[in-house]
């Protein structure tokens, strides 16, 4: 159980998508927040200054590689911002683009929670 303020973006086209991942996070403590494209994602970072971003790919107008790469070139050395792509996409193909534009991590979906939970503790876990 994670009893920080941890603050998780989840990133997706697909409100059932954004749903599921939102309620499994917050049912371990994380405070999450959702937005549904590139454009918004971009601004919601901007504004809320999440700890780690779940994106989507396969979104419309701006995909996940993009916002990947516009928010990595906008992040300080001091204020690094995390991304794990969260994606039915899982060809080497695809994991090796994903790494170009700069992500921290790869979730293939469908997902099973443990799973989701595990990706996330690795990039939220605090150092004591």
């Amino acid at each position: 159980m994670n009893w920080g303020l941890d603050k998780i973006l989840v990133v997706d086209d697909e409100p059932s998508i954004r749903g599921l991942a939102q309620m499994i996070l917050e049912d371990e403590g994380y405070h999450v927040i959702t937005a549904g494209n590139g454009v918004e994602t971009i601004e919601k970072v901007r504004n809320e200054k999440p700890d780690l971003v779940l994106l989507d790919v396969m979104m419309p107008g701006m995909n996940g590689f993009e916002v990947c790469r516009r928010l990595k070139d906008q992040a300080s050395n001091e204020d690094p911002i995390r991304v794990v792509m969260f994606t039915v996409l899982k060809s080497d193909l695809d994991r090796r683009v994903a790494e170009e534009s700069g992500c921290d991590g790869y979730l293939v979906k469908p997902f099973a929670p443990e799973d989701l939970i595990g990706e996330v503790a690795k990039y939220l876990r605090k150092s004591t």
